[in-house]
């Protein structure tokens, strides 16, 4: 299969790390497009970058030129992910989401670790979104610079290990959710240092991706994910024109 990861930052840089943490996971027989937006924030981190981030991900996806079973969206927001749903055939995986079916599995009580405090209410409100506000133990935001993963790796860990050592015994959390693109490949090297299970998106996300495509699912042919027919846009891309069934 093809799995198209689309990352809707912009930066290339957080593109590749997502790539290799995709790639350690996925089957051998998965082909890895990995691809950014082409406008939008470098690394979003706002309601108002993660709007942006949304039209971003639809252009990406239109214009998209190489052939794909199924889509990883690979920006923890999950931003326009049933928008995505709704345009494409394939199917469509956020990565915040599929951490957090993954993690139901693995535990009752799901605990989030997410890097900086600004967007614990978005998260909180995505784990709503999702049907998990009765499974979530909590979210522990910390302080963690990805650009410490070159330089100084242990810097970026431990405040990691902490935040998850807190939810376990502060918040009796049975496993843990890494959130974030840069979180990829995470649980592998940190296992032994927290005492549950850790997940992390990206893996999730390929995981359930390749699932996906194997049910062989048929698209929606009604409901709000049915493709639309006739819609009457201006100012977009042609592309994501067309595949809205109308014209820019």
């Amino acid at each position: 299969m093809r799995l198209l990861l689309a990352n809707s930052n912009t930066s290339s840089e957080v593109t590749a790390t997502i790539e290799r943490a995709a790639r350690a996971v996925a089957a051998p027989d998965t082909v890895i497009l990995a691809r950014n937006a082409r406008f939008g924030a470098a690394v979003v981190g706002t309601r108002s970058e993660a709007a942006i981030a949304a039209h971003a991900l639809l252009d990406l996806l239109a214009a998209e030129g190489a052939p794909f079973d199924a889509v990883l969206l690979a920006m923890s927001m999950d931003s326009g992910l049933w928008a995505a749903r709704e345009l494409l055939a394939v199917p469509v995986v956020g990565m915040t989401e599929a951490g957090l079916l993954l993690a139901s599995t693995l535990g009752t009580r799901i605990g989030m670790v997410v890097l900086g405090r600004r967007l614990l209410p978005v998260y909180s409100e995505l784990a709503r979104s999702y049907g998990f506000t009765d499974r979530l133990a909590g979210i522990e935001a910390v302080d963690a610079a990805p650009q410490d993963l070159l330089s100084d790796p242990e810097a970026f860990y431990a405040p990691i290990v902490e935040g998850c050592r807190r939810l376990v015994e502060r918040d009796a959390a049975e496993v843990v959710l890494l959130v974030g693109a840069v979180m990829g490949g995470l649980p592998r090297l940190l296992a032994e240092r927290v005492p549950v299970p850790l997940v992390d998106g990206i893996a999730a996300g390929v995981l359930l991706a390749e699932a996906l495509v194997r049910l062989g699912a048929r698209e929606p042919q009604s409901g709000s994910l049915a493709r639309p027919v006739g819609r009457l846009l201006t100012g977009v891309a042609p592309e994501l024109a067309a595949k809205l069934g109308g014209s820019g």
